[in-house]
Parts: structure tokens; sequence; C-alpha cells
């Protein structure tokens, strides 16, 4: 969301569903990732990519909605940004990474300070205590203590944990939610919101 409101305005709020070998956090909670999606008032695409043709799928689909910029939020994993760049290229878009090679803390530090608030939906064992909790302006710093003290990433990049957007500047309004039931696959926690 932070890269999004770095290129505010977007045209459309692209939810690409994979198909993973353990359950996803946005897809198992893919109702109210939509709502909040719907509360920032960009038209909402969802497209299902098939496993193996994830990057056919996806330049066919920016082509056919004729995109000829994509944002997106890579901070500094280079395989990420190869695969964004390739998808980019074939698509015939340009490609904006607004956050990459800046630091992970400041990163977490300016999305706090820019407003955006966030629930988390999934986490691995390290992070299973902030499952259900909300980073903001007012635990961005406990945040960043933790990860340090536990060794992981402050974003979460390698997937420790995922988290859905509740609040923005963009936000009409916040994403009303409750707290539902927490699943557990793989030795990763799942938590859906209502």
């Amino acid at each position: 969301m932070f890269a999004a409101l770095k290129a505010w305005p977007i045209d459309y709020g692209i939810v690409l569903l994979y198909e993973f070998p353990r359950p996803n956090p946005h897809l198992f909670n893919l109702g109210k990732t939509l709502e909040t999606l719907a509360l920032v008032g960009v038209p909402i695409i969802v497209a299902r990519l098939h496993r193996g043709r994830e990057q056919e799928e996806t330049v066919k689909l920016l082509q056919h909605l004729g995109v000829d910029e994509i944002v997106a939020g890579d901070v500094y994993i280079e395989d990420h940004l190869r695969y964004m760049e390739s998808v980019a290229r074939e698509a015939g878009a340009s490609l904006r990474e607004p956050l990459w090679g800046m630091d992970p803390v400041e990163v977490l530090y300016k999305e706090a300070e820019a407003g955006i608030e966030a629930v988390f939906i999934g986490a691995n064992e390290r992070m299973r205590k902030w499952l259900g909790r909300v980073f903001s302006r007012e635990t961005v710093e406990e945040l960043a203590d933790y990860t340090r003290k536990v060794g992981v990433d402050p974003l979460g990049e390698h997937g420790e944990y995922h988290t859905l957007v509740i609040n923005s500047p963009v936000h009409e309004a916040r994403l009303a939610y409750n707290i539902g039931e927490t699943r557990v696959s793989q030795g990763y926690y799942i938590l859906r919101i209502v």
C-alpha cells in the first residue's frame, strides 16, 4: 500500500490469486481484502492464476487492461524485482518501484508516519504474537524492536508475516472487522477476520 501511496493516484487495484502450497492469508481473507480496496475507491480486478502459468496470465491481463505503468512495493529481494521487470517488459509497461533500495526499518517507520494501519493476518512462529494486532504509529517502534530481537525482516519480506491494510490516507473509512478463527498450516498461522 505504501508504494501505491507514493505513486497515487492509481487506476486499478489488481488482486492476483496464486496457487500456493500452503494457504495464503490474503486468499483466506479475500472478502476483507476486496472490502479494503473498495474503501480506497479504485476499480478492483481479481484474477486467478494457474500454477506454472502465472507470469503468462499476468502479462495477458495487463495487456488486456492496457496498463502502461506497474507500481510494485519491492524493497530488496532481487528475484522479485527481476520477475516484475520481466512482467512489465512483456506487458509493454514501465515498472515503478518507489521503495526499492530503501532500508526496511526506514520503510516501516515511513509507513506508520504516512498513516497506514494494518492488521496482522498471517505469521510464522516467531511473529505469532503479532497475529490480530494492528500496525500503526502507536506500535511501529514495538514492531521494529521485536523484529530485530527475533531476527526477522521488519517488513516480512520473506513471508514472516502478512498484513491487511485497514486504514490509510486514501481510505474513505477505516475497515471494520472482527477477529475470527486461527488456522495453522505447515507451521504458519492464519487469522480470519470477519
